[in-house]
């Protein structure tokens, strides 16, 4: 059975033999595979990054959960370029925009020069598998897309985005109970290239955590 549209790209990572990718249209999550395509289709497929929008078709089983799917065409049309950073100490503005006790997320405005360029969002922990924060990022299980299509406060479509998590993706508690995510709208501001220099998580490097999300939410 086939499924064409659009979807998001979310972490493949070489331990596991597929990457995820969420509907754009629905909530839905595939696993797909990684690796078998053409010559033409696996050069883009390698080439994917978390944050890709594709124009794909999608082949597989919906009754067969352990199968993954298979792409059968893909275009690359859109990308929010990513940055990760872990085991990190969350901003200034990331402390101020919790409150204890919330249970969904919360966000403040980032301005440059005057401008609101992006936001600085806090993600409680307690509704994510395990309370993991970046896992739960790079396997698509925290859909996205919405913030994406238009960042809260700001209205206009993001086109970067970081991600910092106080703790270490395999921890077992946690210092913080709320992952950080920034969202800009405009690329290279002055807030955008401060943050991902304190925090070391340049966009033309992939500094994404070298871990397994997949076992660590089993």
């Amino acid at each position: 059975m086939e499924r064409a549209g659009r979807f998001r790209v979310y972490r493949g990572v070489e331990s596991v033999p597929h990457i995820n990718v969420q509907a754009v249209a629905e909530p839905t999550l595939y696993s797909v595979y990684r690796s078998g395509y053409d010559a033409g289709l696996q050069e883009m497929v390698d080439a994917l990054a978390t944050g890709d929008l594709l124009e794909a078709t999608l082949d597989g089983d919906p009754a067969d959960d352990a199968e993954p799917w298979r792409l059968t065409a893909a275009d690359r049309i859109d990308r929010v370029r990513t940055a990760f950073a872990v085991d990190v100490d969350p901003p200034a503005v990331a402390r101020e925009c919790w409150t204890t006790g919330r249970t969904e997320p919360a966000y403040t405005v980032l301005t440059d020069d005057g401008e609101p360029v992006g936001v600085c969002g806090v993600q409680p922990r307690d509704p994510l598998p395990n309370g993991a924060f970046v896992p739960s990022v790079l396997t698509g299980l925290l859909p996205l897309e919405a913030e994406f299509e238009s960042v809260p406060k700001v209205g206009e479509p993001a086109v970067e985005a970081v991600f910092l998590d106080p703790d270490p993706p395999e921890a077992s508690s946690y210092r913080r109970p709320y992952g950080v995510v920034f969202l800009f709208t405009r690329p290279s501001t002055a807030p955008a290239e401060r943050l991902r220099e304190t925090y070391d998580c340049p966009l033309d490097s992939d500094t994404r955590p070298t871990f397994d999300p997949y076992a660590i939410r089993r």
